[in-house]
């Protein structure tokens, strides 16, 4: 009797570990956004962010706190929250998608890979393909992207004055350090 409820505990401890392992959440992440005008670029990062994997469903998760972001210039950064994101009244951006290809996590080496999901920012909801990069080493996976974000696909309104020195988009950057998540 001992024996097999010994087993029965190794077994479930064992599962446990094996669910536990296939959700990664990051460690480290940076966010970065950029867009260049004639004046000045109008740039801010946040580190705040924490991507969620779960290598088991290939999805992928983000919640971005919109205040979070930071710039070089404190009236940039009141213009973007109060002006343009309206992060009171839409406090976060949220990313949920999928990545395409099939990926071995349990396999070392760095894959090209994209994520198709909906994008959630300033109240509208859009789908986007991101490409990327996955590198696996040991139990951490780092996660690298480049892509363009469209204000007008989000309702994010550039007032008229500075249409002409503000571009259309923005270049955003992640890069995150994600590790198996423990509780």
């Amino acid at each position: 009797m001992k024996k097999s409820a010994l087993l029965v505990i190794l077994v479930v401890t064992a599962l446990t570990s094996e669910i536990n392992a296939q959700i990664f959440m990051a460690k480290t992440c940076d966010i970065s956004f950029l867009s260049p005008t004639p004046v000045e670029d109008i740039a801010a990062i946040t580190k705040i962010a924490k991507p969620l994997l779960n290598t088991a469903t290939q999805d992928v998760q983000i919640k971005i706190p919109m205040t979070s972001f930071i710039f070089e210039k404190p009236l940039m950064q009141e213009h973007f929250n109060e002006n343009y994101v309206e992060s009171e009244k839409y406090p976060f951006a949220i990313f949920k998608g999928k990545i395409n290809e099939k990926t071995d996590f349990t396999k070392e080496g760095e894959y090209n890979v994209t994520v198709t999901g909906i994008l959630s920012l300033h109240g509208i909801d859009k789908e986007y393909t991101l490409s990327g990069k996955l590198i696996i080493k040991g139990d951490q996976i780092t996660i690298s992207s480049t892509f363009k974000i469209n204000f007008a696909d989000h309702k994010v309104v550039i007032p008229s004055l500075y249409k002409a020195v503000i571009p259309d988009d923005t270049e955003v950057k992640i890069n995150a350090i994600l590790e198996p998540f423990k509780k």
